[in-house]
């Protein structure tokens, strides 16, 4: 009972006193800058008497009296003087860094240099040669502490007031994965973060292992797991802005076993691009935990059908369609037509362009034209194109939810399908140079009316670029790939928002596979195939492995800081359900139609399929008959074209 006493006595006086500090603290914060900056003065003019009597006193051996005041407080003043001048007052002091002090050392070097000159010259009577050393290397070390105490004390100050309890958000233990220079400029950033506090690093270089960075020791990578049980750690920031993705995977595999946030900084490339500081820090790219291996884009094939030209984006608000504007722009176009059905989406992508334009002066040069126009509108299409002297058109415009297209079988054909044929007729008509058709994995022996209708998109384009070929000057070719992170529609934002509410994740099926690729990527290499191309061609890009949906779902868990709740573990976080596949879902997408149809190109990431196609009069008697037929709403005699011209086409899902 005594010893409870004893220590609710002691908390109170150690709370009291950080009151009484708190209340200091605010009292000089609070003050007037000028004032503030008078406090400095005059506490470094003390402190630069004290050091010259130091100075003075180890010189002589005692406190010496003969020296005149007037000299002492010149030589005292002086220095204080020259700070001034050089603008060391007018820093924050609590935003203090050292490198300032690199100005004061080369100041008090002139200094030396103009105390000696004086004293050569004997207007310092009884002052030795020495003393301005001794004095100028005590009052720069002084200097610098004081700043660094007032550094700390706020930055404690400020902790205390942050971790109260009537504080809504403590902070978070961190780790920091990474030793060099990332990891120190991190560690530098995250000072006075208001929500982490770094405990620890972690390295994989043994050199490193036990030393001591910024005052946070460097522990093994492969104790990590040790290293967060025993400070209570919240979450692990990747600081290896330049590893390879492989290696990131590697990392990422090592923390599989315990459930942690895991934060990853950006690469040297955004960094340099200063499209972030080295203190952001964003969620682990889900494209670091796919077995995928990105390539660099080739330059001349990027610039080959845009720089310099007019081109043309249909569907330019979509997922697709708005990022091959922003690859199109970067490429320094000499014009470039946004085409697009949707008032809101082309608002949302000129607004964006305008403003990227604006930021990078490179840019400057391109005209950026929003129109709203339907891909089936074949007059207006053929006016605009000639209107604008388009020479490259990229077509993403598409219905390509599954499930909806399933329901509106015929707004799918007339739009994914006509519209497709009557652009690319409008392009013929104006002598474009080239066009591109965005194409997708689910056209290849699809169960569904929008793999079907990209198919016929397909067929439509080969036969329009054989029947024309003698004729036209137009490049008609089609790129075909599977899924890209982050599309609307794309799982990763639903189990992205799921997970936030801790709501079950929903996976139609435990064996449903697909392929998957960034945005940014795709985009890339449909502009370097498209600039491959001769006329006719069917690319496809290489997706690398395709990924089970529910493995995707338990690492997004994972990397989210939480575990799976299965049969095994009652007591996880994030339960993942099965739904049953969609109408006209399939398990697996394919991206060719046969396994001895597909040719290897120059580029490592693009193939060439080889398809069968059909000719041109015949896929313009089915689309002559698709309005009627609408109409009436006869799906039965559209799947039956399907069931014609598309290879593999099934009307139900086979599991």
């Amino acid at each position: 009972m005594l010893l409870r006493s004893k220590t609710n006595s002691d908390d109170q006086s150690f709370d009291s006193h950080n009151e009484w500090l708190s209340h200091i603290a605010e009292y000089l914060l609070s003050l007037p800058r000028s004032v503030k900056r008078l406090i400095l003065l005059v506490s470094d003019l003390t402190l630069s008497f004290v050091c010259l009597f130091l100075a003075l006193s180890l010189r002589y051996g005692h406190i010496a009296h003969h020296i005149s005041p007037v000299i002492l407080a010149l030589c005292a003043t002086l220095p204080i003087l020259g700070l001034y001048l050089i603008g060391f007052y007018k820093g924050v002091a609590r935003g203090f860094l050292d490198t300032v002090m690199g100005r004061v050392a080369q100041l008090f070097f002139i200094l030396l240099v103009i105390y000696e000159i004086i004293i050569y010259l004997n207007p310092l009577e009884g002052v030795p040669r020495s003393v301005p050393i001794i004095f100028l290397f005590l009052f720069f070390i002084g200097l610098w502490n004081s700043r660094l105490i007032i550094r700390e004390l706020l930055t404690r100050w400020r902790s205390h007031e942050q971790s109260r309890p009537s504080d809504s958000s403590a902070r978070d233990n961190i780790v920091i994965y990474g030793a060099g220079e990332a990891g120190k400029d991190l560690l530098e950033g995250l000072r006075n973060s208001h929500k982490y506090h770094v405990v620890a690093y972690v390295d994989d270089d043994k050199q490193l292992i036990g030393a001591y960075l910024l005052g946070k020791k460097i522990y093994a990578a492969h104790s990590i797991e040790t290293v967060i049980k025993k400070y209570d750690v919240a979450q692990v920031f990747l600081a290896m802005p330049s590893v390879s993705r492989a290696r990131k995977r590697q990392i990422i595999d090592r923390l599989s076993d315990i459930s942690i946030k895991i934060q990853d900084l950006p690469s040297l490339e955004d960094l340099v691009d200063g499209k972030v500081t080295v203190s952001s820090m964003r969620k682990v790219d889900i494209l670091d935990v796919l077995d995928r291996q990105t390539v660099q884009p080739d330059t001349r094939l990027l610039q080959k059908n845009i720089t310099g030209k007019c081109v043309l984006v249909t569907g330019a608000g979509g997922s697709i369609g708005s990022e091959l504007c922003r690859q199109v722009l970067k490429n320094q176009p000499k014009c470039l037509v946004l085409y697009e059905l949707s008032e809101y989406a082309l608002y949302s992508i000129h607004q964006e362009l305008l403003a990227l334009q604006a930021k990078h002066t490179h840019y400057q040069d391109a005209a950026i034209i929003a129109v709203i126009g339907n891909v089936t509108n074949e007059d207006k299409l053929y006016r605009i194109l000639t209107k604008h002297h388009i020479q490259t058109l990229y077509h993403a415009a598409a219905y390509k939810h599954v499930p909806l297209v399933e329901f509106n079988p015929f707004e799918g054909v007339i739009n994914n399908t006509k519209g497709t044929y009557h652009c690319a007729r409008a392009a013929i008509r104006a002598g474009v140079a080239t066009f591109v058709l965005i194409s997708t994995d689910k056209a290849v022996r699809p169960t569904n009316v929008m793999g079907a209708t990209k198919r016929m998109a397909e067929l439509v384009c080969q036969a329009l670029s054989q029947t024309y070929k003698e004729e036209s000057q137009t490049c008609i070719s089609m790129v075909r790939f599977g899924n890209v992170l982050g599309s609307s529609g794309s799982v990763v934002p639903v189990f992205t928002k799921q997970i936030e509410e801790g709501r079950p994740i929903t996976v139609t099926h435990p064996e449903v596979t697909r392929y998957f690729m960034t945005i940014p990527e795709a985009s890339n290499l449909v502009i370097q195939a498209g600039a491959m191309a001769r006329g006719g061609e069917v690319f496809v890009l290489d997706m690398g492995e395709p990924v089970k949906i529910v493995d995707l779902a338990r690492r997004m868990i994972h990397l989210s800081g939480h575990e799976t709740k299965t049969e095994a573990n009652p007591d996880g976080d994030i339960e993942i359900t099965y739904t049953g596949l969609r109408p006209g879902e399939k398990l697996y997408e394919e991206l060719i139609i046969g396994d001895d149809n597909i040719e290897p190109t120059y580029h490592p990431l693009i193939m060439q399929a080889m398809e069968h196609s059909y000719p041109l009069d015949e896929l313009e008697a089915i689309l002559c008959q698709v309005t009627d037929k609408q109409k009436q709403f006869d799906v039965p005699w559209l799947k039956q074209q399907f069931k014609q011209f598309v290879a593999g086409y099934q009307e139900e899902t086979k599991a």
